[in-house]
């Protein structure tokens, strides 16, 4: 690297753990981090004020760090990150163990960052984050990056709409596949009671296929029309789900991620 110095100056980080100081209050986390970046006293204090109402952790900025909640922590260690207001940001799965709630708030604040003009690259388990945070995904396993692109060009890649059928008992997944079976573009594909047909003609083939079976008596328990998810990407391009490489990985996951799909978002 030729120039570390500007580089800690145009690049903020977060890792997996908050690595904030918990017997400091939420402002002396972020006024130490300001006086290490020499900013001066003033400046350090008034960025840290500025930071934790843009993080909503003004009403908690006295309270030491330890007595916040996981989503609090995560957030005032993003806060951090941010002190030398860096145009760069790398986050390292920034909502791994946070709660639904904790998770979408934090979404918020990612969101509202990039809007913000900061480009953030992160690394994340959760392929809906993936979906609602990124412009560009980077599809990695085994610590190869297998495949790039948009949400929706990484879904052009395994087709488009398909009806899936369930049926409501065994004896029924051969009625349905004489009575629609022949409306895919493709070949269907069967998963115990689950029946996946691959069309073309999007709400008219869903309604075409209501009239099919209802023509036969034939009363499945669920009829969707569905559009291909970053999960049916993942199992398409590596053969097996996310949620087995993630769980294959989670005795390593503090020191090597090899399976964390990558995000870009700017």
């Amino acid at each position: 690297l030729g120039d570390p110095s500007r580089a800690r100056e145009v690049i903020g980080a977060s890792g997996q753990n908050a690595a904030v100081d918990e017997y400091l209050t939420g402002f002396e986390n972020l006024d130490m981090i300001g006086r290490l970046y020499h900013l001066g006293k003033g400046p350090a204090r008034q960025r840290a004020r500025d930071l934790l109402e843009q993080f909503n952790l003004s009403e908690a900025g006295d309270r030491p760090a330890k007595t916040y909640s996981g989503g609090m922590r995560r957030r005032l260690d993003l806060a951090g990150a941010l002190v030398a207001d860096a145009p760069v940001l790398f986050l390292d799965e920034p909502t791994t163990g946070l709660d639904p709630r904790s998770r979408s708030d934090l979404w918020e604040v990612i969101g509202d960052l990039v809007e913000g003009g900061t480009t953030l690259l992160l690394t994340t388990q959760y392929l809906e984050e993936a979906e609602r945070l990124a412009d560009n995904i980077v599809v990695i396993d085994r610590g190869v990056a297998i495949a790039e692109g948009s949400a929706d060009e990484l879904k052009g890649t395994v087709g488009g709409e398909r009806l899936e059928v369930v049926a409501a008992q065994d004896s029924d997944v051969e009625r349905i596949l004489s009575a629609i079976g022949g409306m895919g573009s493709e070949e269907p594909a069967v998963d115990g009671r689950k029946v996946c047909i691959p069309i073309i003609t999007g709400s008219k083939g869903l309604m075409e296929a209501v009239r099919r079976l209802d023509e036969q008596g034939i009363e499945p328990s669920d009829l969707a029309l569905r559009r291909p998810t970053l999960d049916d990407v993942f199992l398409s391009l590596t053969g097996h789900a996310a949620e087995e490489t993630t769980a294959a990985d989670a005795p390593a996951a503090d020191s090597n991620n090899d399976d964390a799909r990558k995000e870009e978002a700017s």
